[in-house]
């Protein structure tokens, strides 16, 4: 390390800017630290989680194809199977993707990107959630009342249903959470521990 005047705070500040690797060098007191890995490690958590998005997405757009083209598995039970499967594909296509690069390397897509991402997140999650629980209760009517099945469990209302769980109220203050540039949180410690 090389040695600084006493004067001269800058020589300073660009050895720290050099060693500490930051997201933004141009804001050095509002830049996150890059993530670090091993490159071995993030290589390797890259490509597992790269496969793994890949076969998540490909299966399910099987699964979606085939309920949506064949008429007769239009059914209320695969209609939910269908819905479960396009979140499921949301989740491989575009959650996975941007939870490598959220885990990995610095958020460069700003902090608007950063509250649809987890506003995404949030609404692909409940509604998983929510097609299971459907899902439940269509097979619980089916086995517990299976003479009334067919006039509670409608197409109609099963696609309502569904409607209702794709539903999600608007993005408000992106960023709030951000310690730093480069970081993308949804909420802090410091708002927990408000909340207790």
């Amino acid at each position: 390390m090389r040695k600084c005047s006493d004067q001269s705070c800058s020589c300073l500040m660009m050895e720290i800017q050099n060693e500490a690797e930051l997201c933004f060098p141009q804001l050095l007191n509002s830049s996150c630290r890059k993530p670090t890995l091993h490159w071995s490690k993030a290589v390797l958590l890259n490509i597992v989680l790269s496969f793994i998005s890949l076969i998540t997405a490909a299966l399910n757009l099987l699964v979606i194809i085939s309920v949506s083209h064949f008429r007769q598995l239009h059914t209320p039970t695969n209609i939910l199977l269908l819905s479960l499967a396009v979140s499921d594909f949301l989740v491989g296509l575009l959650l996975m993707p941007l939870e490598i690069i959220r885990n990995t390397a610095c958020w460069i897509l700003g902090d608007f990107m950063c509250s649809i991402y987890y506003n995404l997140a949030a609404s692909v999650f409940c509604a998983s959630i929510g097609n299971i629980v459907l899902i439940s209760v269509d097979r619980y009517v089916a086995i517990c009342d299976p003479l009334h099945y067919p006039t509670r469990i409608t197409v109609v209302r099963i696609k309502l249903s569904d409607c209702l769980l794709y539903t999600k109220d608007i993005l408000i203050s992106p960023g709030r959470y951000n310690s730093c540039y480069g970081e993308c949180v949804f909420f802090s410690s410091d708002v927990a521990g408000t909340v207790d």
